[in-house]
């Protein structure tokens, strides 16, 4: 698979960081949308996603060199090289939503309201991410069959993506995009039920992605680790058991406390 769109020759294009771009345009618009609903000034909204996604750009790299540090302790000047790849959305949700904390507790806005606004068009995002590993010929599982694949019913174009150096792979970042992509239908329906509370949303992504990202993270073979244990898994389990406490918390008291589509306003000077 070519991971090239356009070559200018003074210039490359990839398909990962066009996916990448067109990821958060979507993302950009669908927050900003469903900020207005809730007349969420633009200001504080443009403020925090910019700032969340470098942030999060910046967390991704970090949490990817901490864990493969044997490398970069051994090349320093590559730390900085990000086009080269080697980002972790892991480390992307973790810097990000500390980001979103402070910005929010800042302004005196729930966070959990504003991570519930986001959470969807995350989830969206990293459906549509996970093509670009797939352009890479990267976040695949083990050795397989040509005969495994066909049995999936895939596209040709996707059966043949996975033969890499003659070897076919599984699929496992289509095992992903398709869960996240059934993750975000379900936020998507679950937002405008009428007694959703705040948090609910935030908590559900957070252990439908655990979930997933738990068994395929068993499946590939490019996994970060911590000696025999794949981080990817550890952070997971751990973001699913929050995930649970804030759906337990959230949903105290009368069915009636705390809903997210009451209308909040939030207006703001800069």
């Amino acid at each position: 698979m070519n991971d090239v769109l356009i070559d200018l020759g003074f210039i490359t294009i990839k398909w990962y960081s066009v996916l990448m771009l067109v990821a958060l345009l979507i993302g950009i618009f669908i927050i900003s949308r469903e900020a207005k609903r809730f007349n969420i000034d633009d200001n504080f909204i443009t403020n925090l996603l910019f700032w969340t996604i470098i942030i999060g750009i910046i967390g991704a790299r970090l949490y990817y060199v901490v864990f493969e540090w044997d490398y970069y302790s051994a090349h320093p000047t590559e730390i900085l090289k990000i086009w080269e790849g080697g980002i972790a959305i892991h480390g992307a949700i973790i810097f990000g939503t500390l980001f979103i904390i402070f910005y929010t507790k800042k302004y005196k806005i729930s966070t959990l309201k504003i991570t519930d606004i986001i959470v969807p068009a995350l989830c969206l995002g990293q459906v549509i991410g996970r093509w670009g590993n797939f352009f890479n010929g990267e976040a695949h599982g083990p050795e397989t069959t040509l005969a495994f694949l066909q049995n999936l019913h895939l596209p040709q174009f996707i059966i043949d993506g996975m033969n890499i150096n003659g070897t076919y792979f599984q699929p496992t970042f289509l095992y992903e995009s398709l869960w996240n992509l059934i993750g975000f239908i379900v936020l998507i329906i679950l937002r405008r039920c009428k007694h959703l509370k705040i948090g609910t949303l935030t908590s559900i992504y957070l252990m439908w992605y655990s979930i997933g990202r738990f068994f395929i993270e068993g499946l590939r073979t490019d996994s970060l680790m911590l000696g025999e244990f794949r981080i990817a898994q550890i952070i997971s389990i751990v973001l699913f058991i929050i995930g649970l406490i804030i759906l337990i918390i959230s949903h105290r008291g009368s069915k009636l406390d705390n809903l997210y589509n009451e209308k909040t306003e939030v207006n703001m000077k800069f």
